[in-house]
C-alpha cells in the first residue's frame, strides 16, 4: 500500500520515527511529508534513511512530478502525526501554504490526523470546532491519548504510542474506501475487556484466563470507524489503543458501576469482558495461611448480572447491546439461551479453552441476534471479527 505520511512540527515528531519503520518494515510504501517546521525537530535525513525516498516540503520542488497533487491523488492512506493544532486549523480551512497542505487537499483516499498539543490546545474551542470540521468532511481524527507532554505538563494531548498508530493505520488501510466515510463517526460506544478478579486476600484471587485482546480490537477498530469510545480494562495490562478513552477496572462490581455510567449517553454498548460469575462473601485483610491444616470453606456471593441489568434498562433511547458467551460445548444452543435470558440484541459465542480464544491472536465465533439473523465467522484475527460485530451493531444502529 502506498502511504503519504505527513509530519506536523511538534516534539512527538521523535515518536513518529518507530511509527515509519513498522509501517516499512510491513512492506507498506511511505512518502514522508513533513511541514517546514517539522524538521526542526526531526531533519530530512533522517526521515529519507528511514523510508528510503525523498523528503520534501515544498509544493515547488520537483515541479515537474506535480507533487502537490500527484501525492494525494495515488496513495491509499495519508496519515498524519503529530497533527498540531495550526495543522488542523489550516486543513479545516483549506489552506495550503506548504506540500502537506496541499496533499490534504487532493486526497481522495482516508485520512487520519493523530493529534498532539497540550491540554489547553486540544480543548480550546478553535481546536475542536476545527476537528468537528474536519470530521464532517469523513477525516478520521484520533482522541489524543492522556499522559506526560512536553515539561511537567500531563494531561489529553499526548501522541498515541506509535505500535497503537500503526495497529490504526492497518485498520483503516484492510477497511479501503469504506473509511473515506466512517460509519461510527458521531457514534458513543462503550466496551468492555479483560476478566474481572474477586480479591480473597491481598495476595490471592477468583478470576479466568481472558486476556483482553477481543475487546482490544473491538475497541481499536470502533476508533478507526470513527465512534467515541470508552474502554473499560479489567486486568488486562495492555498497551491503550490509539483514540480510545480507557477506565480501568478489577473486580465484576467495579465494572457493573463503571458500566452503567458510560452507557448513560452511549449508542453502543459492546460486553466482551469475561465476568466472575460470585465473589467471595468477605475479604480478608491478611493472606491465609495453610497453618497444617485444611482452609475453611470460602462463602460466595453472587455477582450483578451486568449485561442483563445494560439489556432491561437501557440508558438511551434506541441503544444496542451486545453479550459475549465462552463456551466450551454445545455453543449455539448456550448461546441462544443466553441472547434470551439477558435481553440483548446480539451475542456473540466462541469457544474456549484448549487454546481457544482466551490469549490468542485469532478467534472464532457465532453472532447471534435476538432479531433471529446468525453469522458464523470463521476462525482469522480478532479484529476481523470484530469488524464483523460492528458491522451488525452498525446495521441495526440505522
Amino acid at each position: 500500500m502506498r502511504i503519504v505520511l505527513g509530519v506536523g512540527a511538534g516534539i512527538a515528531a521523535y515518536k513518529v520515527c518507530e511509527l515509519l519503520r513498522l509501517l516499512t518494515e510491513s512492506g507498506h510504501s511511505v512518502r514522508v511529508v513533513p511541514t517546514p517546521d517539522a524538521l526542526r525537530f526531526v531533519g530530512a535525513a533522517t526521515w529519507r534513511a528511514l523510508s528510503g525516498q525523498p523528503v520534501s516540503t515544498s509544493q515547488w520542488d520537483n515541479i515537474h512530478e506535480v507533487p502537490h497533487v500527484t501525492l494525494g491523488q495515488q496513495a491509499d492512506m495519508v496519515l498524519v502525526a503529530p497533527a498540531t493544532a495550526d495543522l488542523m486549523a489550516r486543513a479545516a480551512a483549506g489552506l495550503a501554504p506548504d506540500l502537506l497542505s496541499n496533499v490534504l487537499l487532493t486526497a481522495r483516499c482516508p485520512v487520519v490526523y493523530a493529534p498532539a498539543m497540550h491540554t489547553e490546545m486540544w480543548q480550546h474551542p478553535a481546536t475542536q470546532a476545527n476537528v468537528a470540521t474536519l470530521r464532517g468532511r469523513g477525516a478520521l481524527v484520533l482522541e489524543p491519548a492522556s499522559g506526560r507532554l512536553t515539561g511537567t505538563d500531563s494531561g489529553p494531548g499526548r501522541l498515541p504510542e506509535p505500535a497503537e498508530l500503526y495497529q490504526v493505520a492497518l485498520r483503516v488501510l484492510a477497511r479501503g474506501s469504506a473509511c473515506l466515510v466512517p460509519d461510527l463517526a458521531g457514534r458513543r460506544v462503550v466496551i468492555s475487556a479483560g476478566g474481572t478478579r474477586e480479591e480473597l486476600d491481598p495476595v490471592r484471587f477468583i478470576g479466568n484466563w481472558s486476556s483482553g485482546l477481543q475487546g482490544y480490537a473491538l475497541a481499536r477498530t470502533a476508533a478507526a470507524r470513527g465512534a467515541e469510545v470508552t474502554l473499560l480494562a479489567a486486568n488486562t495490562g495492555l498497551a491503550d489503543p490509539a483514540g480510545v478513552h480507557v477506565v480501568r477496572v478489577t473486580s465484576a462490581c467495579e465494572l457493573r458501576d463503571a458500566a452503567v455510567q458510560a452507557a448513560a449517553d452511549a449508542d453502543a454498548v459492546v460486553m466482551a469482558a469475561a465476568v466472575a460469575d460470585f465473589r467471595p462473601v468477605a475479604r480478608s485483610e491478611v493472606k491465609l495461611k495453610k497453618a497444617g491444616r485444611p482452609p475453611a470453606p470460602i462463602e460466595l456471593t453472587e455477582n450483578p448480572d451486568i449485561l442483563r441489568e445494560l439489556s432491561t434498562v437501557r440508558r438511551r433511547p434506541g441503544q444496542i447491546v451486545v453479550g459475549f458467551a465462552a463456551e466450551t460445548e454445545n455453543p449455539v444452543g448456550n448461546g441462544l439461551a443466553k441472547l434470551a435470558a439477558k435481553g440483548c440484541d446480539l451475542i456473540v459465542v466462541n469457544r474456549v479453552g484448549n487454546g481457544l480464544a482466551f490469549g490468542t491472536a485469532d478467534n472464532e465465533a457465532e453472532i447471534l441476534a435476538a432479531d433471529g439473523e446468525r453469522i458464523s465467522v470463521p476462525r482469522g484475527p480478532k479484529d476481523s471479527l470484530a469488524d464483523v460485530i460492528w458491522d451488525s451493531v452498525v446495521s441495526r444502529l440505522a
